[in-house]
């Protein structure tokens, strides 16, 4: 008995699941909203560096827009430096950095979904300060700092929160159109940008960072009236609340079946695992992220090795140098007339993509998609940076070659946005048993940011023209790290399509990644805890009100 609910019998193996009711895809798809945050952010950054306006403003240079060129330098030299680029990027990562991992704790002290709620405010307020800078670099970077920390809860916890309450037959899918999301928000910035972009005033700029507030008005109050997540009121002991919103979020009656073995079986498995894993302290619970051996399939720190190191290679893959710094990158490869279009055009390729992973990550699971990717990827890359160094030079002006360029550009991104794009994020998601899944999520979109701050801050200094200015031959960097990728997803990843969650921490224990695919749940762990602690009432087929 827990919460005022009694469980009793054992759960079958064999039982049929829930149906997957039109309620839990909408559910999920609104969840999935907080992706726009992401995307967006990701998204109007690398335009605005390029916009005259931000630029005269930030450098002192003044242009001439009826001639579209500035006054007193040449057009390579109307630039922002290469710091003040690489500052004002990767500020919001690092404040999104620190923002995940603070997310997991205040998602297990007030649940997941008011920590979602505080990460909009947050997020507003940074965008006021942001917008209120003018040309004051200090409050500009502050602002960025600021709502780097909002998207930093919104983006951690919004991954437990869908994991969480997905049905495990569609849960890739779901999981999936957050990084979805985020391409439609990469997109939506490319279009404000795109639409503000030749304005002789600060709306240039501030707009779009302005409509950024629409995102966190729409999430913040539809969340209100989304249920909690059942696992967090598990994890609090609140059997009774948790019921509830199982029902709810599954779309059938209190008393279903449904709902009382798919109960019985979080709550067994949240007692195996507190067995297992003991959160004596405040550090405790942190120091179990880190726990046991590297052989052990039951070890916290393989699991969070996984997240961390899966979310390092995604970044790795050079994905984000394109949507940060594309439109300063397509102006360097000489041809090219409207930067910002390509930009728009690589985006449209992004989004057109994504969806076809719904399919493709439950039809052929996540390691084949991590492996074809990262294959693809590498082949991709290494032909634009081979084209960049000979027929490609911006001295060349061969216009057929820079468009081949593009076009595998595109390409590249297609395979991201089909593979490593929602699969590191739906893998993340389910790596973590309950007790520490909070903050190993917070840990693991923690190293998505760390690494996307890495990137941001290193890339200016890579490919400008005051600098190292590599041009076209940043892509063997890239796809040399993509080696690093797939070797990473070959020996590490596990399967863990048409699992639950409690299944998926089963099969890690039981098998290696590379036999994960033929691994089958045997018994539950409801099952087994009723053989251990069948006088606690915890395990079983019917979950019951006490009168």
């Amino acid at each position: 008995m827990a919460g005022g609910v009694v469980i009793t019998g054992t759960a079958d193996v064999g039982r049929v699941e829930a149906p997957v009711t039109f309620k839990a895809y909408l559910i999920c798809a609104f969840a999935a909203f907080g992706g726009i945050f992401f995307g967006y952010d990701t998204g109007w950054m690398g335009g605005v560096l390029a916009m005259p306006y931000f630029i005269s403003l930030y450098t002192g240079i003044p242009y001439d827009y009826d001639n579209a060129r500035p006054i007193g330098v040449d057009k390579s030299a109307f630039v922002l430096p290469s710091s003040t680029q690489s500052l004002f990027t990767s500020i919001l990562s690092c404040g999104t950095f620190f923002g995940a991992l603070v997310g997991g704790d205040i998602a297990d002290f007030i649940g997941r979904r008011p920590t979602i709620i505080a990460g909009c405010f947050v997020f507003s307020a940074g965008c006021i300060m942001q917008i209120s800078s003018t040309n004051q670099e200090v409050l500009f970077v502050f602002g960025r700092l600021i709502a780097g920390g909002g998207v930093g809860f919104i983006s951690a916890v919004v991954i437990l929160y869908m994991s969480e309450i997905a049905p495990k037959k569609v849960r890739g899918a779901m999981v999936s159109g957050y990084q979805f999301c985020i391409t439609i928000g990469i997109l939506l910035a490319n279009c404000v940008v795109y639409a503000t972009q030749s304005r002789r005033d600060s709306g240039s700029y501030r707009i779009p960072i302005g409509v950024q507030f629409l995102w966190a008005i729409i999430l913040g109050i539809g969340l209100f009236i989304l249920p909690e997540s059942p696992r967090y009121f598990v994890k609090k002991g609140k059997i009774e609340e948790a019921a509830k919103a199982l029902a709810f979020v599954r779309g059938q009656p209190l008393e279903s079946d449904f709902v009382k073995d798919e109960l019985a079986e979080i709550i067994a498995n949240n007692e195996y695992e507190m067995q297992n894993i003991p959160q004596t302290s405040y550090i405790g619970s942190w120091t179990a992220c880190f726990k046991g051996s590297l052989s052990s399939g039951n070890s916290s720190i393989r699991r969070t090795i996984l997240g961390t190191g899966l979310q390092m290679m995604q970044q790795l893959t050079g994905i984000n140098f394109v949507f940060y710094f594309g439109p300063p990158f397509f102006k360097q490869l000489g041809t090219i007339s409207n930067p910002f279009l390509i930009s728009l055009i690589t985006t449209l390729v992004n989004v057109l993509s994504t969806p076809i992973s719904f399919y493709t990550i439950e039809k052929f699971g996540r390691r084949a998609l991590l492996l074809t990717g990262a294959t693809g990827m590498i082949i991709s890359q290494f032909i634009v940076g081979a084209i960049g160094v000979t027929e490609g030079r911006e001295e060349v002006h061969n216009n057929a070659a820079v468009q081949a360029m593009i076009a595998f550009i595109c390409i590249n991104i297609a395979f991201f946005a089909t593979t490593w794009g929602p699969t590191a994020w739906v893998v993340v998601g389910e790596a973590f048993p309950l007790p520490i899944r909070s903050r190993g999520v917070g840990i693991s979109t923690a190293s998505n940011w760390f690494w996307n701050t890495i990137i941001a801050v290193i890339t200016p200094y890579l490919v400008g023209a005051d600098e190292a200015n590599l041009g076209p031959k940043v892509f063997f960097l890239w796809g040399s790290l993509c080696c690093i990728s797939l070797t990473f997803a070959y020996f590490l990843v596990p399967e863990l399509k048409g699992l639950s969650l409690e299944q998926a921490d089963m099969c890690m224990q039981e098998t290696s990644p590379r036999n994960s695919a033929k691994w089958k749940p045997s018994h539950t762990f409801a099952a087994e805890m009723h053989h251990v602690e069948d006088n606690k009432g915890l395990v079983g087929n019917t979950v019951e009100e006490k009168v």
